[in-house]
């Protein structure tokens, strides 16, 4: 073990009391503390069980800190926990690092009082400090992309309701741009509910669709032609004069696709192919 590490490990063992009081103290007087999100014993806990599993590690370091050594994976596995916690609960990037990096002024304080050269010492404590508040930190943008990517896969889920309007008919209203991930799961559901209410006509409504580029199209014929192969038609509604303009401008072949402008429309052609007729109710008259 290097010299600047073994006096590390031996103030981390000997001096655990005073530096934990003084690295909770100092993490409740950095700026911005989110007391609001963390309670000081909570703070405490967290705190103490880290030194623990920091002092076991370090025991057997002989060098500068490599965290991927199986040494660490107590210490790299309570840092990800933390960050994955304080991404979800709202904490910042340098909110859930200074958990970390405030360890290093009480560090360097118990150094400042142990034989040895200080140099080396602080040195050897900086590199610890810093390796693990860069570990905390790609742990912590890896945590909030997960959360994000959850997020956005649950606001696509709702975002493509298919519900089924009459016996044998069902429609899908989109809102929104369509990319390939969520024409994946626009196809998943439709074909799905075509399965479950046994379903002949589809309506894919596009009137929440802002824009209809070529590959917006040809995310709409993929769910088209994948609900024929399930023996289900399908009728595209909401075909505005501007995307007219754009599908006829790309020249974009729907020719083989049954289109109406109002979801209205499509209703009334998807009754008439199951053989229902929409009348209009005649109403008494007063004597």
């Amino acid at each position: 073990m290097s010299e600047g590490m073994s006096v590390i490990e031996v103030v981390l063992r000997e001096q655990r009391e005073t530096l934990l009081a003084a690295w909770v103290q100092a993490q409740l007087a950095a700026p911005g503390v989110r007391t609001d999100l963390i309670s000081e014993s909570e703070l405490r806990v967290e705190s103490d069980r880290f030194l623990t599993a920091l002092a076991g590690a370090v025991t057997d370091e002989t060098s500068a800190p490599n965290l991927m050594d199986p040494r660490w994976d107590d210490v790299r596995e309570q840092l990800t926990t933390l960050s994955r916690s304080r991404a979800t609960r709202g904490f910042s990037p340098t909110e859930t690092a200074t958990f970390v990096f405030s360890l290093k002024e009480p560090l360097f304080n118990a150094l400042r009082d142990t034989e040895g050269d200080l140099v080396a010492l602080v040195w050897a404590a900086t590199q610890l400090v810093d390796s693990l508040g860069l570990f905390t930190s790609e742990a912590y943008l890896r945590s909030r992309e997960e959360v994000i990517r959850r997020q956005q896969e649950e606001l696509i889920e709702l975002s493509t309701p298919v519900v089924k309007l009459w016996q044998g008919v069902v429609a899908l209203p989109l809102i929104g741009t369509l990319d390939s991930a969520r024409t994946q799961v626009v196809m998943e559901s439709l074909l799905q509910r075509i399965v479950e209410t046994d379903s002949a006509i589809a309506i894919i409504d596009i009137t929440g669709v802002p824009t209809v580029d070529t590959m917006v199209a040809q995310h709409l014929l993929k769910a088209v032609t994948a609900a024929r192969l399930m023996g289900a038609d399908c009728i595209i509604s909401g075909i505005r004069p501007l995307i007219a303009q754009t599908i006829v401008h790309l020249g974009l072949d729907l020719s083989e696709v049954t289109t109406k402008s109002s979801l209205a429309d499509a209703v009334t052609v998807a009754l008439e192919r199951t053989g229902h007729q929409i009348v209009r109710r005649k109403t008494p008259k007063p004597e």
